[in-house]
C-alpha cells in the first residue's frame, strides 16, 4: 500500500535533470520517488517513521509546479531561495594531509589560490560585523599561511572565522594553534568519527584518537572553542553515538557540542547507495534517544527553523558541574519568545548568533544569558546568577546537519538552505554546490 505523502521536486541522479517528485509511504518508511524520461525510476528512503513526519515538517509550504525551474544548476541564489546566509563557506585549499572514504570535497588537485585570492574573496563575501566564514578545503591547515587568512578576515569585518578541520595539525604543531588562535579564530568544526581507533582505521585510513585529544587539549589551551563532528555511515560508528555525546560533555567547556552528519554520498560515486546505507535524521534522533541514556531527552531536540526541517535539529543546553545536561531547547516551544513576544529576525541571521554565541569559548559571565531566560530554567543549586555565569562556560549544543546528494536531492529542501559556498562572487547552497551525478562523471 502506498500513501503519497508530500510533492516536490528533485533530480535525475544521473544527469541531473529537475524532475518532478513525490514522497510516498510504503512499508514503515517514507521515499522520495521520481522518473527520468531517459534513466528511469529512483527511489531513496528520506524518513523511517521513528518521528512523526508531518508533525516535525510543520507549516513549511510544498513546492508548487513552476517554483524552482531550474534549480540547483541556476543557483547562486534565486529569487524563489527562502533563506539568506547563515554560515559562508570558503575553500581555500584542495590539498588535504588525509585520504578518507567520505569526503564532500572529492576534488583534490594539489594547488591553493594565492593569499591576495583569498583576501579578495574575503572582502567580496563579508557584510561587515555580520558574518559567519568556515574556512574550508581540502584541509586548510596544510597552509601555513592560514594564520594570515583568519587575521585578514577578522580585519574584513567577519564576525566569527569558523576552521574546519580534521585537527592533525592542530595537534602535532602547538605554536601554529597559538598562532590560530591569536589571529582571531573563533571556533573549529573538528572531525571526529568515535572514540575508538577502529572507527578511525575504516573511516580515515589511520588511528588518530590520542591526535583527536590532543588538538582538543591544544585548542582549549589557547581558548579556541571546539565543536565535535561526526561522519555517522551505517556499519561503521552508528553504535558510537552516545559515546561520543559522553565524550564531548565530559571535555566541557573545551568542546563546545556535537554536530552530527549523516553521511551524504558526494564526489565521484560509481552507483546510486542501497537504501541500508543511509541514515536518515529520524533514525538519528531515535539513536540518540536510546544510546545518551539519561543524558538528555530527544524532546529538547528541535527540528532546524533556520533551514528546512527535514535538514537537520538543534539542542540547547548547560553542561552542569556534576556533568549532567540541563536543556534550555523544548520541542514545540518557539525559542526566544517567551519574554519578548514575537521574533521578527531573520532565522539565517538569528542561528548565526546562537552558534556563535555557544560555540566560542565565554569563560567570563556576562551581563545577558545566551538562549536562557528568566521564566524557563530551573538552575538547580546554582543561584540565578551562578547559572548564567554557567551558561555562558558551559554552553553546549547536539545539532545535525543531514546533507543532499544526487540521489535524495529534495528542492524544497534546498531552497531554505542557510549554509553558502561563496564561488566567483555567488553564494551556492551546499547541496547544490557538491552536488555530482552518479556513475563516475563530473
Amino acid at each position: 500500500m502506498m500513501d503519497i505523502v508530500r510533492r516536490t521536486r528533485s533530480v535525475c541522479p544521473v544527469c541531473l535533470r529537475q524532475l518532478p517528485a513525490q514522497k510516498v509511504r510504503r512499508g514503515g518508511a517514507v521515499y522520495l520517488e521520481r522518473e527520468c524520461p531517459e534513466h528511469g525510476k529512483f527511489s531513496s528512503v528520506v524518513w523511517r517513521d521513528q518521528e512523526d513526519l508531518a508533525e516535525w515538517i510543520g507549516d513549511v509550504p510544498e513546492i508548487k509546479e513552476g517554483e524552482n525551474p531550474n534549480c540547483p544548476s541556476g543557483c547562486g541564489l534565486c529569487p524563489d531561495h527562502k533563506r539568506d546566509t547563515c554560515c559562508v563557506l570558503l575553500e581555500i585549499t584542495d590539498r588535504c594531509n588525509l585520504n578518507c572514504r567520505h569526503c564532500f570535497a572529492d576534488n583534490h588537485q594539489g594547488t591553493d589560490p594565492s593569499l591576495e585570492q583569498v583576501k579578495a574573496w574575503l572582502r567580496d563575501l563579508t557584510v561587515p560585523g555580520k558574518t559567519l566564514v568556515q574556512l574550508s578545503g581540502g584541509e586548510p591547515t596544510v597552509r601555513d599561511d592560514l594564520p594570515e587568512i583568519v587575521a585578514y578576515a577578522k580585519e574584513a569585518g567577519c564576525k566569527y572565522v569558523q576552521l574546519n578541520s580534521n585537527g592533525l595539525r592542530l595537534a602535532e604543531d602547538e605554536d601554529f594553534t597559538r598562532r590560530l588562535a591569536e589571529a582571531g579564530l573563533s571556533f573549529v568544526f573538528l572531525q571526529f568519527d568515535g572514540t575508538g581507533d577502529k572507527v578511525w582505521q575504516k573511516l580515515r585510513g589511520r588511528p588518530l584518537m590520542e591526535l583527536k585529544e590532543q588538538a582538543i587539549a591544544n585548542c582549549s589551551k589557547y581558548h579556541v572553542g571546539v565543536t565535535l563532528v561526526p561522519t555517522l555511515v551505517p556499519g561503521v560508528n552508528i553504535q558510537e553515538i552516545g559515546d561520543i555525546l559522553k565524550f564531548a560533555v565530559k571535555q566541557s567547556p573545551a568542546v563546545r557540542g556535537v554536530h552530527f552528519q549523516p553521511v551524504s554520498y558526494m564526489g565521484k560515486m560509481p552507483e546510486l547507495p542501497r537504501d541500508e546505507d543511509r541514515f536518515t535524521l529520524d533514525q538519528l534522533i531515535a539513536e540518540i534517544g536510546k544510546q545518551a541514556g539519561k543524558l538528555l531527552s530527544t524532546e529538547s531536540l528541535a527540528p532546524s527553523a533556520c533551514d528546512h526541517p527535514l535538514c537537520g535539529f538543534h539542542g540547547d543546553f548547560v553542561v552542569m558541574p556534576d556533568r549532567t545536561l540541563m536543556p534550555l531547547t523544548k520541542r514545540g516551544v518557539a525559542q526566544g519568545e517567551c519574554c519578548c513576544g514575537v521574533n521578527t529576525v531573520d532565522p539565517a541571521e538569528k542561528n548565526r548568533e546562537f552558534v556563535g554565541r555557544r560555540w566560542e569559548r565565554r569563560d567570563e559571565p556576562e551581563e545577558e544569558a545566551a538562549g536562557s531566560c528568566c521564566c524557563c530554567c530551573d538552575t538547580g543549586s546554582l543561584s540565578m546568577e551562578g547559572f548564567l555565569a554557567r551558561a555562558k562556560s558551559h554552553g553546549f549544543t547536539i545539532t545535525a546537519m543531514a546533507f543532499q546528494d544526487a540521489g535524495n536531492l529534495d528542492v524544497e529542501r534546498l531552497r531554505q538552505c542557510s549554509l553558502h559556498v561563496y564561488k566567483d562572487g555567488k553564494h551556492v547552497p551546499f547541496c547544490a554546490y557538491y552536488l555530482t551525478p552518479f556513475g563516475g562523471k563530473e
